[in-house]
């Protein structure tokens, strides 16, 4: 058995943190950077994110019809787009299209934006319809851990406007549960907290016929300690928020 002891840090690390509005980013994924393609060594992803996204823009022929348009982002970066976007676009533009600095998902390395191939191509809109290649980005999004991260009727939620361009990397089977239940990732993270850890846990089967189980770890003031068996294949999140996410294949 291999022996976890997770401190409370831990809540803040991983391809599950939540960060929005009311969730900042808590640690820089510098370290963990790689490009998104051997074509573009400045286009940073966390490395998971970034080969993930390889293996489906080559499974498509994506990168033919399809731009990377902004994906890591240091904290200077990202305030130097919100207060240009304050002086170009007011601040209700800002508000609904911009994360605040400290608290956009460009900051964790495992979010990405795209846009159809074109000669001029919106830095903070860019096009990125739901037909053609990019279309098909979509369909195969899910597959590969990718999320649309702010849909269309969730605005409320995310705190985001609709931005059909945005994906965000949260690994599998998370992104194939979130899309089939049309979830955003803020609901996802509150509806694990139904299924905790030494419960029966959230059940999912791939496509391939592996079945997973999902369940929520509460952290507290102490270390959480975890005994998990070394032949297994599981991985484990913090949420950014009070605890773990569980993820055992078998």
């Amino acid at each position: 058995m291999k022996t976890l002891s997770l401190t409370h840090d831990d809540i803040h690390r991983g391809d599950l943190i939540l960060v929005n509005q009311s969730h900042a980013l808590h640690e820089s994924a510098a370290a963990d950077l790689a490009p998104v393609a051997e074509s573009a060594p400045a286009v940073l992803l966390r490395r998971p994110a970034a080969e993930a996204l390889a293996r489906l823009m080559d499974e498509i022929d994506g990168w033919r019809h399809i731009a990377f348009v902004s994906a890591w982002r240091s904290r200077r970066e990202q305030q130097e787009i919100w207060d240009g976007s304050l002086r170009e676009n007011g601040p209700e533009f800002t508000r609904t299209y911009v994360a605040l600095p400290g608290h956009s998902e460009h900051q964790t390395g495992l979010a990405i934006d795209l846009g159809a191939k074109r000669e001029q191509i919106d830095f903070i809109r860019p096009d990125f319809p739901y037909t053609g290649p990019c279309g098909d980005f979509r369909r195969g999004a899910a597959g590969h851990g990718f999320i649309l991260r702010y849909p269309e009727g969730k605005e409320g939620i995310t705190g985001i406007g609709h931005e059909p361009w945005h994906f965000r990397y949260v690994g599998t089977p998370h992104a194939a549960i979130i899309q089939s239940r049309n979830m955003a990732l803020e609901e996802y993270i509150d509806y694990l907290r139904q299924y905790p850890y030494r419960g029966e846990g959230l059940g999912f089967t791939a496509d391939d016929g592996r079945k997973a189980r999902i369940s929520y770890i509460e952290a507290g003031p102490e270390p959480v300690t975890l005994q998990l068996p070394e032949e297994a294949s599981w991985s484990l999140s913090g949420n950014n928020a009070d605890g773990f996410i569980l993820t055992e294949w078998r």
